[in-house]
C-alpha cells in the first residue's frame, strides 16, 4: 500500500523527496562522474574517425566459398601496407557478407584491393574504396567546435532573457557535465567519434536544455509562494518545483530512452546495421545524463546561487529560528513588567451605599433611611 500511495503522490506531483537538501551527495556523484570523464580524456585519445583525421576506407563483399576471418584479414592488410587497420566483418542489407577496413593511412590503394580481392574473392571493381584527406577532417573539426560555440551562446542569451542569468548559469553547468561525461565515455571505452556522433551531442545538449527548462519554469511559477510573509524558503520551493515535474521527467526520458534502447539493440546488434551505433549510442548515454543533470545538477545549483541574495538568506535565517515575518519583524515588549493592556479607569461615581434600618419609637415599627447620596440623586431628578 505504500508503494502505492508513494506513485500516486508522484504522478500526481504531490511528492515530497528531499532533493535540493541533499546537493552535497549529488554533487559529489556529479564530480565523480566529471573526474573519471576528464580521466578518460585525459589518458586515452578521443578514437576519431577517418572523416576528422583522414584515412582510408576499404568495403568488399565476401563470395560464396569464401570464409575469411578477422585476424586473418588484419595480417593481410598491414602486409599490404595499412598502418593499425579497423576490421569488420559485417551484413549488408541484402544479408551477404561484407569486409569493412578502415586505417588512418592515406596514398596505399592498389596493393589493399589486390589482398581484399584474394581473400574475398570478389572482383576489384566491386571493392569500394573511399580516402579522406586530413585538411578536410580539420575542417570539419573546426566547423563542429564553431557550431557548439555560437549554440551555447544563442542558449545563455535565451535563457538570460526568458528566466535570469543564474537560470542560464544553473543550465550550462549542467549541459557541460552531460557532455563531459558523454565525450569521457567514449574516450574510455574507445568508441569511434564520428559525424554522426558529433550530431547526437548537439541533439543530447538540445534534450539536456528543454528538460532543464521545464524545471526552470516550475520554479519561476512557484516563486510567487517565496515572500516575506512565508516560511517557505527559496530552497524549499525550488525542491518542490521539482518533486511536482518529476513524474514528467521520468515518463520523458523513459519515453526517449525505450525506442533509442531499441535502435541500439536490434538494428545495430542483431541486425548489424553498424551505422547507426555512432548515432544511437551518444544518443542513448546522453539523455540518460541529461536526466540526471535536470534533477539532481541544475535546480541545487540554482537553489545554491539563489540562497546567497540578500532577501533569500533572511527568509532562510527567519526560518533557521523557527519564527514568522511577523514575530522577527516586532519590538520588545516595553519596560515596565506588565505585557496586556492597560486596566480602565475606574469610574469616579460611588456605588450606592446599602440601605441601613434604623429603630423608630413604637412597637415593631421600622423606618427605612436613604442614604444621604441617594436623597441628593432623587433631589436632582425632581428638578
Amino acid at each position: 500500500m505504500g508503494l502505492v500511495r508513494g506513485y500516486k503522490a508522484l504522478a500526481k506531483g504531490e511528492s515530497d523527496f528531499n532533493i535540493i537538501g541533499r546537493w552535497r551527495t549529488w554533487g559529489i556523484v556529479s564530480l565523480a562522474l566529471v573526474v573519471v570523464s576528464l580521466g578518460g580524456l585525459l589518458l586515452r585519445d578521443l578514437n576519431l574517425s577517418l572523416a576528422f583525421e583522414g584515412g582510408s576506407a576499404f568495403s568488399a563483399p565476401i563470395s560464396e566459398g569464401k570464409d575469411p576471418t578477422v585476424p586473418e584479414i588484419s595480417a593481410a592488410m598491414t602486409d599490404a601496407g595499412l598502418t593499425n587497420p579497423e576490421v569488420q566483418i559485417a551484413r549488408s542489407a541484402d544479408g551477404s557478407r561484407i569486409i569493412r577496413v578502415e586505417a588512418k593511412t592515406v596514398g596505399v590503394l592498389e596493393p589493399v584491393v589486390d589482398k581484399l580481392a584474394g581473400i574475398s574473392g570478389a572482383e576489384r571493381d566491386a571493392i569500394s574504396v573511399q580516402e579522406v584527406g586530413p585538411t578536410w577532417g580539420s575542417q570539419i573539426s573546426s566547423k563542429a567546435l564553431r557550431a557548439l560555440i555560437v549554440f551555447l551562446i544563442l542558449v545563455v542569451i535565451y535563457i538570460s532573457i526568458r528566466f535570469e542569468p543564474k537560470v542560464a548559469l544553473a543550465s550550462i553547468v549542467a549541459l557541460i557535465h552531460d557532455l563531459i561525461f558523454a565525450v569521457g565515455i567514449y574516450a574510455l571505452v574507445g568508441f569511434e567519434v564520428s559525424p554522426a556522433t558529433v550530431v547526437a551531442y548537439l541533439t543530447i545538449m538540445g534534450y539536456s536544455l528543454y528538460d532543464s527548462v521545464v524545471v526552470f519554469d516550475k520554479v519561476r511559477e512557484n516563486q510567487v509562494l517565496v515572500t516575506g510573509t512565508s516560511r517557505m524558503t527559496y530552497s524549499d520551493m525550488v525542491n518542490k518545483s521539482v518533486n511536482q515535474t518529476l513524474m514528467r521527467s521520468i515518463n520523458t526520458s523513459l519515453s526517449s530512452l525505450l525506442p533509442v534502447g531499441a535502435l541500439l539493440f536490434v538494428g545495430v546488434y542483431l541486425f548489424g546495421a553498424d551505422t547507426l551505433k555512432d548515432l544511437a549510442l551518444a544518443l542513448f548515454l546522453g539523455i540518460a545524463v541529461g536526466s540526471y543533470s535536470s534533477v539532481f545538477v541544475g535546480p541545487p545549483l540554482l537553489a545554491l546561487l539563489k540562497e546567497r541574495e540578500p532577501r533569500y538568506k533572511q527568509l532562510r535565517a527567519r526560518a533557521s529560528r523557527g519564527m514568522t515575518p511577523a514575530a522577527a519583524t516586532a519590538g520588545p515588549a516595553s519596560s515596565g513588567g506588565a505585557t496586556g493592556p492597560a486596566p480602565d479607569d475606574e469610574d469616579d461615581t460611588e456605588p450606592p451605599a446599602p440601605r441601613s434600618t434604623r429603630a423608630q419609637p413604637g412597637p415593631g415599627r421600622q423606618t427605612t433611611v436613604a442614604p444621604r447620596g441617594r436623597k441628593k440623586s432623587r433631589k436632582k431628578r425632581r428638578r
